[in-house]
């Protein structure tokens, strides 16, 4: 099934089960007024939303309505907690080379997670706001899986059973703040303002031959401007799966129904696939012709990020957005 949010009823807006085919959709409010609600008891209302997905998608369910992406926030618009990992190696690889930096021998055994901005996440069409080009605006293209309560812990064969919910992030960074954060030895906070959501989060089974291995099969697509700027393949090159990035995040601590756990930038060693992040195509260009040619997102630039299944149908619907001048409060 497909699950999303409409922009009313409250800040965490009002859930809605989505058609397969990103048509229509239908309130849910009768199971649960929204998607955090419905997964803090999914055991219990999960079957409830599948049903009323199944009755959505063969045309008996009361109430359905054209759906409008516009209208719609991020499926979870905040969140208890969003960590982000860093599982594509050939991205870690790339944009710490631009950095002067090597790769440690254990990052290719212990992931690298940190601690994301939770607290509200962008809809799907709505404009990522910064105030100043020269913090160096790029998008990361990743996936995410979103959890029901997680006990501390968990191996990763206990934490795949945990994963309810799919979908993907454009998971906002500001460049030329990062190398100053990351200096202080404290992590990101500037640089990492609020990412956007999906139109849709969808479960595993909704998938099928795509999710396996607790990775999902397909190419990650971004357009910028209406062009094509990369296609990586999200089963290709993935040094953790899912199921790891959970059970790391679960270690020390247990994780709440409705955590948010990303995958990090798509990346693959084959670079003609393009990339999904400026950061990583400036490092290509570098290598390839001693310096940079492309520059980062400015203001009125539009980024289209989307999936699509073998037959091109929209799997989480796209997330677009344009990049717009945040005044000075």
């Amino acid at each position: 099934m497909k699950l999303g949010s409409l922009k009313q009823g409250g800040r965490d807006g009002t859930l809605i089960v989505v058609s397969r085919d990103l048509q229509h959709a239908v309130q849910a409010t009768g199971i649960a007024p929204t998607l955090q609600r419905a997964l803090d008891d999914w055991s219990t209302l999960a079957p409830r939303l599948n049903a009323l997905s199944e009755a959505l998608n063969d045309g008996s369910a009361d109430g359905a309505f054209a759906l409008d992406i516009a209208q719609l926030a991020a499926p979870l618009p905040r969140a208890y907690e969003f960590v982000d990992g860093s599982a594509y190696l050939p991205h870690v690889a790339r944009v710490r080379r631009a950095r002067g930096a090597e790769v440690p021998e254990s990052f290719y055994t212990d992931p690298l997670m940190y601690q994301a901005t939770s607290a509200g996440f962008l809809g799907p069409r709505d404009p990522v706001r910064v105030t100043d080009e020269s913090y160096g605006i790029d998008l990361e293209a990743e996936i995410v899986v979103i959890t029901d309560d997680v006990p501390m812990a968990v191996t990763p064969e206990q934490a795949a059973s945990h994963i309810q919910l799919i979908g993907l992030v454009n998971d906002v960074s500001l460049r030329n703040l990062i190398p100053g954060e990351l200096a202080k030895g404290f992590g990101f906070l500037q640089s990492k303002p609020r990412s956007a959501l999906s139109p849709v989060f969808v479960t595993p089974d909704e998938l099928g031959e795509l999710w396996r291995e607790n990775k999902l099969h397909r190419p990650l697509v971004t357009h910028i401007n209406g062009e094509w700027f990369g296609a990586p393949e999200a089963g290709v090159d993935m040094q953790f799966d899912f199921a790891q990035l959970v059970a790391h995040a679960a270690r020390t601590r247990p994780l709440a129904a409705g955590t948010i756990v990303g995958s990090g930038t798509i990346a693959n060693e084959d670079t003609s696939l393009g990339a999904s992040c400026f950061a990583e195509k400036r490092v290509v260009e570098a290598l390839q012709h001693g310096k940079p040619q492309t520059p980062f997102m400015q203001f009125g630039d539009v980024v289209r990020i989307e999936m699509t299944d073998a037959s091109g149908n929209s799997i989480f619907g796209a997330i677009e957005q344009r990049i717009e001048r945040q005044a000075p409060a």
